[in-house]
């Protein structure tokens, strides 16, 4: 298997429950992590992009985060109504999910 020209990298980091950081496990990245599994495989798209869960990526109350490398990428509050949109334009398309996207000022 060639090496993947993009690897997508969604945090399901899971703290106790009432943590004040919060995580991204408790906002469904599970179901988000499925969902681009999913949509990877009906595209055709595995070999080509990796699909990887992660612990903690850092902006936890901004979860589920995804991160789409090398792009350098970061998607903030990503659902499963995201995943589609993110796979056909920026994984395919080229052209990264600007609504999605996290700004340098979400880094706190």
């Amino acid at each position: 298997m060639p090496k993947p020209e993009k690897m997508i990298l969604v945090c399901n980091n899971q703290r106790p429950q009432g943590h004040p950081r919060g995580s991204c496990a408790q906002v469904n990245s599970q179901d988000v992590t499925m969902e681009f599994s999913n949509a990877l495989d009906s595209k055709g798209l595995f070999g080509r992009v990796s699909l990887a869960m992660t612990g903690c990526v850092g902006p936890c109350s901004l979860g589920p985060i995804v991160v789409v490398m090398p792009d350098n990428v970061w998607y903030k509050e990503v659902s499963k109504a995201d995943v589609n949109t993110i796979v056909e334009e920026h994984i395919i398309g080229g052209t990264p999910v600007e609504n999605k996207t996290m700004a340098d000022a979400d880094w706190f």
